[in-house]
């Protein structure tokens, strides 16, 4: 039998209060005085209930770089941090470039449970800038990709870009674009300016992001493709955006919990759990990050989930690897940033972690959100909780997280994927358990 649920109590992004019923992978009935012999009861009261989160950029590492993160590892993560759903991003090894090793990813996410897994096919064959890898045959394929991207790198060659803004457009695709420019960040490891100089690191301008994204709104505009660009830092970069949006132009744009919250003066500690890339920007740039979000300038928030073992980051700065873990503590990480500064309430976080994501990814049934008849993708929220974060709060193969040490708002209290819970009472359900409801309910239908 599937996974009979009832929530008793919990309060939607609106602010209102309900009942919510599970039965056969959807949300059956929503209420109040709801019961349910045969359902297992969930205490919602006092909870904020959200619409399964998506996270349209995560770096899962599999397959080829299984030592810092798994399929499995990376999707009990996302499950701890309320996640339903995850696009899995293409610098793996081998490289997500053809129609086979996307459809392993999307079956060992699959098998796994613990969430949807959409992998992102690479736009460049071996992500290397020089050839088109197999877009018709990944987007045809059984994972039916519909996000290209070589995040990690820049495609750089604008012909190059246009050719896969051209190809994406034919079956309703979208290219997501990693904006930085090669030239202008040869040995970069930090935001440039006042700071970079003084700590004697190498900058990275803002006018290598925001000049590629310039180039390629316009590309977009021409071709009429869509275009997405990833991990948005600048202030210049929101600007832009604006203007593209403003004109008419096809194009959505994501921002980092990170780079909403962290600033460059963290470099200075040298410690390499803040290098990351893009580099964390001044304060003026957050400022203008969150004025886009909440403007609609920038349309999602995604969390560039990149973990790294110890060896690649508890070394000198130089030579540490860009990226952090942020799965686990991207909602209390939002809600620090935008519900406690009041830039954003709640009914704007569910739009841009749960139903524009999902439509980005072209994700089925999230549109609907919380509601009769919908996936039953659903995350219950103790908002009011404080922690301070422990390596104890991660769930993912590594653990380079920055907010380490910090005190964050909110838990995860429970996160219930296709119907059955992949966390109960602030834990995660084992790996037996949410493989076997996996199973009985026929496996994930959300792509």
């Amino acid at each position: 039998m599937t996974q009979r649920i009832l929530v008793r109590g919990a309060t939607l992004a609106q602010g209102t209060t309900t009942d919510i019923l599970i039965a056969d992978g959807v949300f059956a009935e929503l209420g109040t005085g709801l019961s349910d012999a045969k359902a297992t009861v969930i205490d919602g009261s006092g909870l904020l209930a959200l619409p399964g989160l998506v996270d349209l950029h995560t770096h899962l590492r599999e397959p080829g770089f299984e030592h810092s993160e798994t399929i499995l590892t990376g999707s009990r993560a996302a499950a701890m941090g309320g996640f339903t759903a995850v696009h899995a991003m293409a610098n793996t090894s081998p490289v997500a470039d053809t129609a086979g090793v996307v459809e392993q990813v999307q079956a060992l996410g699959r098998d796994a449970g613990f969430v949807t897994v959409r992998p992102v096919g690479a736009v460049t064959i071996g992500l290397e800038g020089r050839q088109l890898a197999e877009i018709g045959a990944m987007a045809t394929s059984r994972a039916k990709v519909r996000v290209f991207s070589d995040d990690g790198k820049c495609v750089s060659d604008a012909l190059l870009m246009r050719r896969a803004l051209e190809y994406v457009k034919t079956f309703g695709g979208v290219v997501a674009q990693h904006a930085q420019e090669p030239r202008l960040t040869v040995d970069a490891q930090m935001n440039e300016g006042a700071l970079s100089s003084e700590l004697g690191l190498e900058g990275w301008p803002a006018v290598a992001e925001e000049a590629i994204i310039a180039r390629d709104v316009l590309l977009a505009e021409h071709v009429g493709a869509r275009l997405h660009i990833c991990h948005l830092s600048t202030a210049g970069s929101v600007d832009v955006v604006r203007w593209a949006k403003a004109r008419g132009i096809d194009v959505t744009a994501e921002v980092t919990p990170h780079h909403l919250l962290l600033t460059e003066d963290l470099a200075s500690s040298y410690d390499a759990r803040f290098k990351v890339n893009p580099p964390l920007r001044s304060r003026e740039d957050i400022t203008a990050l969150r004025a886009g979000l909440a403007d609609g300038t920038i349309d999602i928030i995604a969390t560039d989930h990149a973990p790294h073992p110890v060896e690649d980051k508890d070394c000198a700065w130089s030579d540490a690897a860009f990226g952090m873990v942020g799965l686990e503590s991207a909602l209390s990480v939002v809600q620090a940033a935008l519900i406690e500064t009041e830039i954003l309430g709640w009914s704007d976080i569910e739009r841009v972690l749960s139903r524009v994501p999902a439509s980005i990814g072209d994700l089925h049934g999230y549109e609907k959100g919380i509601a009769a008849g919908a996936p039953a993708e659903l995350t219950l929220v103790d908002t009011a909780a404080r922690r301070d974060f422990a390596p104890t709060d991660l769930r993912g193969k590594s653990h380079n997280s920055p907010y380490l040490g910090s005190a964050l708002p909110g838990r995860v209290i429970a996160t219930i994927h296709n119907g059955y819970a992949t966390v109960r009472n602030g834990e995660l359900v084992s790996t037996e358990e949410v493989a076997e409801h996996a199973v009985q309910s026929g496996g994930d239908l959300r792509g």
